[in-house]
């Protein structure tokens, strides 16, 4: 949803990211199989068990906690399952993992570790069930990269649904916990693209006793304690970063500092400005630097209550949950096979969570918030140094990032301030005055892991924020040091091709992205070929742009392929929005008005409409070039076709 899933620059959906999940390099299979045969396995023991005969190798005869997801497990903090269940197993507990279950069957998979002590888990997986299966043109995918050799159709629709109805018939008294993105992100009524209508909330249509939303390893482990002390599931409304449905008599009567009363799902189902004037308050919540208030949705006569979200993780915690002691590696079930999302990832190094770019197509601080939690020097390079030690290793590391790669140590300056801030992002409309936008620290992790002498070289592969990193602060130190970090990026970081995102070239439509005005991707883009000439390097700049976002006509698309045609790119790295639940493009998508303003916005909702926009990115391929001259002379942009086909006559 960039389980953010905890891969760098991807935990996000809508966004290169969180949104149509890693896939494997052009040519690259039978590589990636070469990779898969050179792993080493460790003894099955030091897995989390799969199976009974597992378990019983490690000498247990019950389970505490029984995980249900729907991606391979692959024993690595990048996983958010074998993240949750190590953080379980240190706290003490007993923890089983069901990959995959088997949904089709007689459900062999949900029985087979019978009843456990505590409860069962149940999550989709790393991304969002619909976007892993569905197209931004609801076309069925064919593959899934979170399954073992890709293979499509290893989980249902709606997993967390599904999982939860399953095990509730077979296992009626025994609490079931969902999490992950899929029912984080759709923790309240949310607009379903796939199904092209609005839901209630996932705790409506999925049996579970309760949701965990957002990153789950502190939660987890205390509600487990509580189970073990005795408390019973239903009188356990108090958790924080946890969703549960209660009656609606226990809902406040109005609005104060710490109840935040929305509109019902009835109210919103008859107004769909009320829909959107909720999502303002969701978001603002969802980025306080101490969580904010508890929410409350009616729905019926039960009401929807969402706990204030647990404050960024502290150093201490964050070096904990990556410092467990996973094998790093999928499980030796998988022998023989591949699993993309791990291939992409298996060289790769986070080094922190959160993102306070707060883009209007992203998902990542609604799940992860918009406080960075940055690991310390120690565990980075502890984590570095068993790369190195894989038998596959070849002396390069692939990615030094997270969900936006230079965002590390980075936050504000006077907390006190942030403890009243309710924007939604800490860059847009323009840099927060309060934000610590200092990058040494980061450029003293790369300098640190480049000095290693098993590594020839560390590429950045995380997207970089060069508003954040090009940002004139004032401050002849900083600037002169973020000077430095972008010289060194675009110098000794980057793999023959640097990616970034400016998204779009219109400033209309960027002011509703949440992104920067396309002036400074100009501005960037002289600083990488000054630098490329500098060093005699023949990189290449890939920007990354959206089509159909809310806010986006065909005009302005039609400019953005003359803007790009007149920079000498002909773009490869492009897709059309796919409202994914829990954004501001999303809701503007549904509603029309924009959550903040109660602006009426334009938004492309038909394929017609989609397709007008989309095929401006291709003005160079001839199969579109008649459409888009008739479609210019439409607009009556004469000028448009002359910039695009200047031998035209």
């Amino acid at each position: 949803m960039k389980e953010k899933s905890h891969i760098p620059g991807k935990g996000a959906v809508g966004k290169g990211n969180p949104a149509n999940g890693p896939k494997p390099k052009e040519g690259a299979p039978n590589q990636q199989l070469k990779q898969s045969a050179m792993i080493k396995y460790p003894p099955v023991t030091d897995y989390l068990p799969t199976s009974v005969k597992e378990m019983e190798a490690l000498g247990w005869d019950y389970v505490d906690v029984v995980i249900f997801t729907g991606d391979a497990y692959v024993d690595h903090p990048s996983f958010a399952a074998a993240v949750i269940g190590r953080s379980l197993q240190a706290a003490g507990y007993r923890v089983a993992i069901v990959p995959q279950p088997n949904w089709r069957d007689d459900l062999r998979d949900f029985k087979k570790f019978g009843t456990p002590r505590l409860f069962f888990g149940v999550s989709a997986g790393a991304m969002d069930s619909m976007v892993n299966h569905y197209t931004a043109n609801r076309r069925r995918r064919s593959d899934d990269p979170y399954t073992p050799d890709a293979r499509p159709g290893m989980r249902p629709d709606y997993p967390t649904i599904v999982y939860s109805k399953i095990l509730r018939d077979l296992f009626p008294d025994t609490p079931i916990i969902a999490g992950g993105i899929e029912a984080s992100l759709r923790r309240f009524s949310h607009y379903d693209y796939w199904q092209d209508r609005r839901r209630p909330s996932i705790i409506t249509d999925a049996p579970v006793d309760m949701i965990l939303y957002g990153m789950g390893e502190r939660t987890i482990v205390e509600l487990a304690r509580r189970l073990s002390d005795g408390e019973k599931i239903a009188d356990i409304t108090d958790l924080r970063q946890s969703v549960v449905l209660r009656p609606k008599s226990e809902m406040p009567t109005e609005t104060t500092d710490d109840d935040i009363v929305l509109s019902s799902w009835e109210e919103c189902q008859k107004d769909k400005r009320k829909q959107s004037a909720n999502f303002k308050h969701i978001e603002q919540q969802s980025n306080r630097l101490n969580g904010g208030a508890t929410l409350w949705q009616a729905w019926g006569n039960k009401v929807v209550k969402a706990n204030p979200m647990l404050p960024a993780m502290t150093q201490g915690e964050i070096d904990a949950a990556f410092d467990l002691p996973y094998t790093r590696l999928p499980h030796p079930r998988y022998k023989g096979k591949r699993i993309p999302a791990y291939e992409m990832i298996r060289h790769s190094v986070n080094l922190h969570r959160g993102c306070f770019g707060g883009c209007a197509f992203c998902t990542i601080s609604a799940h992860q918030g918009k406080f960075i939690a940055s690991r310390s020097k120690d565990s980075i390079m502890r984590e570095v140094k068993q790369v190195t030690q894989m038998p596959d290793f070849k002396g390069y590391i692939s990615d030094l990032g997270g969900p936006s790669a230079n965002m590390y140590a980075m936050g504000g300056k006077d907390k006190s301030i942030c403890a009243k801030c309710l924007r939604p992002s800490c860059l847009h409309p323009s840099p927060c005055k309060n934000l610590n936008t200092d990058h040494s620290a980061l450029l003293d992790i790369y300098h640190a892991v480049d000095a290693l002498p098993e590594v020839k070289k560390s590429f950045v592969g995380s997207g970089v924020r060069y508003d954040l990193s090009m940002h004139r602060t004032g401050d002849p130190d900083i600037d002169r040091t973020n000077a430095q970090y972008n010289e060194e990026l675009i110098a000794h970081h980057v793999s023959g091709r640097l990616k970034v995102a400016p998204e779009h070239t219109s400033d209309q439509v960027l002011n509703v992205m949440r992104k920067p005005c396309f002036k400074l991707f100009h501005q960037f883009k002289d600083l990488f070929d000054r630098t490329n000439a500098k060093y005699h390097l023949n990189q290449q700049l890939i920007p990354y742009f959206i089509s159909s976002h809310p806010g986006c006509r065909e005009v302005d698309m039609a400019e953005l392929a003359a803007e790009t045609k007149s920079l000498n790119f002909h773009l490869e790295q492009v897709q059309d929005f796919t409202p994914t639940p829990m954004t501001v493009a999303t809701e503007i998508y549904y509603t029309g008005y924009h959550p903040y303003t109660g602006e009426k916005i334009f938004t492309a909702t038909t394929q017609a409409e989609k397709l007008a926009q989309r095929k401006y990115f291709f003005w160079y391929d001839k199969t579109y070039r008649q459409d888009i001259i008739s479609s210019l002379r439409r607009l009556h942009r004469p000028d448009l076709i002359a910039r695009l086909f200047p031998h035209l006559k």
